[in-house]
C-alpha cells in the first residue's frame, strides 16, 4: 500500500513536472524565436516572400501562439515523460532508444491536437492573408496530417539524438547533465531534425497557407511536394532552410535548457515536499 502510494506520488509529480517545465520552455522558446519563424513561413509562402510581408510586421501571429504554446508543449512532454516512466522500466537499457522514438512519436501526435489549429492561424497571419470569415473547423485542422508527418520524423530523431547526447554526456562527464549541458545536447539534436525535415515544413506551410476553398487533392502533402519541386526544383523544397535550421538551432538550445532549469527546479521542490 505505501509502495503503490509513493509510486503514486512520482507519477503525478513527473506529470505536474513535465506540465510546468513544458509550459515555460514552451512560450518563451516561441516568443523569443517568433520573428525567424515569421521569416520562414513567408520564405515558403507560395504567394512570395514579399506579397507576405517581407520584413514587415514580423511579430504578425503572435497572440495565437502566446494562447497555444503552453499547453501544446505540456502535453508533449506529459506524454513523452509518462510513458517513458511506464515503460522503460520494463526494458534493458539497450532497447530504451526505441521506448524514446514511440514516446516522441506519440507526444508529437497529441501535442499537434492544439499545435496545429494555433499553427493555421498563426501563419496565414504571419503572411498577411486577410481571411474576413472565421474559419471553419476544418480548415483549422488543414495540415494536420502533414504536420505529423512533418513532426513525426522531426520527434523520431530529435528525442532519442538529445537523450543519446545526455548519456554520453553523462559518462564521459561521471555526473549528471547541467540544465546547460542538457541545452547543448538538445540544440545539436534539433539541428539535424531541422535540417532533415525542411522539405516536409514547406509542404506543411504551402497547405496551411493555401486557399480555404481548395479542394482536398490540392492540399495533400505529396501534391504540394510535387508542385514546390516543379517550380523551384531542389532549392524550393529547401526554402526557408537558413532561418529554420538556424532558429531551430538556437530555439532548441534555449526551449532544452529552460525545459531542464524548469525541470531541475520542480524536481527539488517536489522531492522537498515528499
Amino acid at each position: 500500500m505505501l509502495y503503490s502510494e509513493g509510486e503514486n506520488i512520482a507519477t503525478k509529480n513527473i506529470f505536474l513536472t513535465s506540465m510546468i517545465s513544458g509550459a515555460a520552455a514552451g512560450v518563451v522558446c516561441d516568443i523569443v524565436f517568433f520573428p525567424l519563424d515569421t521569416l520562414k513561413t513567408r520564405l515558403q509562402s507560395q504567394h512570395g516572400f514579399i506579397k507576405s510581408g517581407g520584413f514587415r510586421h514580423l511579430y504578425q501571429g503572435i497572440v495565437p501562439v502566446m494562447i497555444g504554446s503552453a499547453p501544446a508543449a505540456s502535453l508533449f512532454f506529459m506524454t513523452y515523460e509518462g510513458i517513458k516512466h511506464v515503460f522503460q522500466p520494463y526494458l534493458p537499457h539497450q532497447y530504451h532508444s526505441f521506448i524514446h522514438m514511440g514516446a516522441a512519436s506519440s507526444a508529437e501526435m497529441v501535442a499537434c491536437l492544439i499545435r496545429v489549429p494555433v499553427e493555421v492561424v498563426k501563419q496565414r497571419k504571419q503572411a498577411l492573408l486577410n481571411d474576413t470569415n472565421r474559419l471553419r473547423l476544418r480548415t483549422l485542422f488543414r495540415g494536420y496530417g502533414s504536420t505529423v508527418l512533418r513532426d513525426l520524423p522531426f520527434g523520431l530523431v530529435q528525442m532519442p539524438l538529445w537523450e543519446y547526447f545526455k548519456l554520453c554526456w553523462t559518462r564521459k562527464a561521471c555526473r549528471e547533465c547541467t540544465p546547460f549541458e542538457g541545452a547543448t545536447c538538445g540544440a545539436a539534436s534539433v539541428t539535424v531534425s531541422a535540417a532533415i525535415t525542411t522539405p516536409l515544413d514547406v509542404a506543411k506551410t504551402r497547405i496551411m497557407l493555401s486557399s480555404t476553398s481548395a479542394d482536398k487533392k490540392e492540399v495533400r502533402i505529396s501534391t504540394m511536394l510535387k508542385e514546390v519541386y516543379r517550380e523551384n526544383g531542389a532549392r524550393g523544397l529547401f526554402a526557408g532552410f537558413t532561418p529554420r535550421v538556424c532558429g531551430f538551432t538556437m530555439g532548441g538550445f534555449v526551449f532544452f535548457g529552460v525545459y531542464e532549469q524548469v525541470r531541475e527546479l520542480c524536481e527539488s521542490r517536489f522531492n522537498g515536499q515528499m
